[in-house]
């Protein structure tokens, strides 16, 4: 009974002091899609996903009513990072729909310009405001018309203190002139959060390296897992060691002396059915690794910092350089590709599995299509048959010199040599749906690629790939270019196992190093992934991608042809960015491969 009175009684005091207005809400998911194109088109970084943050402390004065109510401790604000654009994932202060709206468009464009990320956040704000008017004068209006409606939602100055009164001044003044003013007051607390700027920037920790010789026993538990799209803050912590001490102390030492002291609590769970509601109620989310089993999950995006990157230059292997678009350089020896064997497991099949039959019959009969034929071909300089539109206007142009008037039959050859490189990390060991992991999805998809192009007798070669750290990106053989497909081969591929990481410019260098050597006129590097680069160490989020980005330039100006088959269901996200809008498709079923595959080898054997 306690319980409902409690909540009854914060929902009607929360409702009392309330100040959103829910019927002009607007939702960022509503508008995401055209927010990333807008932000791209205002001059925004391609390389940033713009996605919902979190909300986050503001510290501000609140009236009594608020502190009564325990809430408006936490406000939606915008920022952009190195790895994204983070807008509220909901706007509902303003009692006009059209308002919160074009807020979402303002802040976009703004957050397009503010790049002065030592400036001060006061002085930031108003500068990145007056380049974006200056640059974009359609805006002028629709700023101005905010600034008129968050002048008018703002605390009054009479409730204020004067050095509150005097602070919430200088910034209605920075809003209404961009500009002007180029000092805050100080003030014993911070000001009301500005729904019209950025907010500063957020500390946090470094991310030490997570161990990677046990599987993750959450990847293979298909428990009820919830989705949050907002962005939180969140640092690393280590588990506390078993058996600490009691804390013994004087009561007269309470508040003169404050310790920390790690405690050991058995892992819980909370019985409410939103996760992402306790996520909200902390600032800072914690994160570590306990390798423990739970019934729930919660799958969201965190701002964990990276360690700083290694430079230093190996001296062993084969090494390999990497991109580092921070300095905009080709950083060399800085990874180590090691050539691996597969290890066969004793219980690995060596056929390929009844249900996958009719998958690869359909793609069977589809590469038969490209199998070598005879082509007429008109307009040339010898042949076996008069072209009569050129010969006509051969005798009709004065101009033309050469007669290229003939019709030559050819024997159309197809030569092309194929490398399919699959992502065999971790990662790979998660479930993709009906009753199947990525891996298992991985293995199914090279069985039948191999063998419907072993029977074309196209040249290929199969390679799986992970890494831990850029010392040790590993490269396992399933099918060099000078072996056959053989029972062997497919045992090979039943014998996959997911582990480590993601290092995909190191693997993709190598593979394209690889196929420089072939002599065929065409040749495709073909890799399957389920998501985006990353490691244990600096190299995920935005390094990762640019990295992979730039060796797939690199495989380009080699005359290879790069494409990419992925499983990830947001790759639209980030894909078009790295291997561009037409060179890779996300495959939900595996039998879309068959019509996916023969597309793209009809694009690269015709041209």
């Amino acid at each position: 009974m306690e319980e409902r009175i409690g909540i009854l009684w914060h929902h009607i005091v929360g409702r009392l002091t309330d100040k959103s207005f829910s019927d002009a809400k607007v939702e960022f998911s509503s508008l995401s899609h055209g927010l990333a194109i807008f932000f791209r088109a205002m001059g925004g970084d391609h390389a940033i996903k713009v996605q919902a943050g979190g909300k986050v402390k503001h510290g501000a004065k609140r009236t009594f009513g608020q502190i009564l109510a325990g809430g408006q401790l936490k406000t939606e604000t915008a920022w952009v990072d190195e790895e994204a654009l983070r807008l509220p994932a909901l706007l509902n202060i303003y009692p006009d729909e059209r308002l919160n709206r074009n807020l979402y468009l303002w802040l976009t464009a703004l957050c397009a310009y503010n790049v002065r990320k030592e400036t001060p956040w006061f002085i930031r704000n108003q500068t990145s405001t007056l380049e974006v008017i200056a640059r974009f004068p359609g805006l002028k209006p629709l700023y101005f018309e905010l600034v008129e409606a968050e002048i008018v939602r703002r605390p009054r100055l009479s409730l204020l203190d004067r050095q509150d009164a005097e602070q919430e001044r200088m910034i209605r003044d920075a809003l209404r002139r961009p500009g002007s003013v180029s000092v805050l007051p100080p003030s014993q607390r911070p000001p009301a959060p500005v729904p019209l700027w950025t907010r500063p920037g957020t500390a946090t920790t470094s991310r030490p390296p997570s161990p990677v010789s046990e599987q993750d026993p959450v990847t293979r538990n298909q428990s009820a897992q919830q989705t949050d799209t907002r962005r939180r803050s969140a640092e690393n912590a280590e588990l506390p060691s078993e058996g600490n001490p009691m804390l013994l102390f004087r009561p007269e030492t309470i508040l003169s002396l404050t310790e920390y002291a790690k405690t050991d609590h058995q892992t819980s769970e909370d019985d409410s059915d939103s996760l992402c509601q306790i996520a909200d109620d902390l600032d800072t989310i914690s994160i570590t690794r306990d390798n423990k089993d739970i019934s729930k999950r919660l799958r969201m995006d965190l701002d964990v910092a990276h360690t700083e990157s290694d430079t230093t230059p190996l001296d062993s292997g084969k090494l390999l350089p990497e991109w580092n678009y921070k300095t905009s350089t080709l950083i060399a020896d800085q990874c180590r590709t090691i050539m691996t064997p597969v290890h066969l497991k004793e219980n690995a099949g060596s056929t390929i599995p009844e249900h996958l039959q009719p998958v690869l019959r359909k793609l069977k009969n589809s590469f038969s299509m490209f199998y070598p034929h005879r082509m007429r071909l008109r307009s040339q300089a010898h042949g076996n048959e008069i072209d009569i539109d050129e010969y006509i206007k051969f005798h009709a142009d004065e101009h033309m010199h050469e007669p290229y008037v003939y019709i030559d039959t050819r024997k159309r050859e197809r030569d092309i040599s194929s490398l399919l490189l699959a992502d065999i990390s971790l990662s790979t060991d998660a479930w993709a749906g009906n009753n199947k992991c990525v891996i298992d999805v991985i293995r199914e998809s090279m069985l039948i690629f191999s063998s419907s192009l072993s029977d074309s007798k196209d040249p290929f070669s199969l390679y799986g790939f992970n890494s831990t750290h850029r010392t040790n990106v590993r490269l396992y053989t399933i099918k060099s270019f000078d072996e056959q497909f053989s029972d062997t081969i497919i045992r090979r591929i039943n014998s996959l196992e997911p582990a480590a990481y993601t290092r995909m410019g190191a693997a993709i260098r190598h593979a394209t190093e690889i196929l420089t050597h072939r002599p065929s006129r065409d040749r495709l590097l073909l890799l399957l992934t389920d998501g985006k680069p990353n490691d244990i160490d600096h190299y995920e989020g935005r390094y990762g991608i640019e990295d992979t980005r730039m060796s797939l330039i690199e495989a380009r100006k080699h005359g290879i042809h790069v494409f990419c088959v992925t499983i990830d269901q947001e790759a639209h996200e980030y894909m078009p960015y790295i291997f561009g809008k037409n060179n890779f498709t996300v495959i939900r079923n595996l039998a879309d491969l068959p019509a996916r595959l023969t597309l793209l080898y009809h694009q690269i054997t015709q041209r």
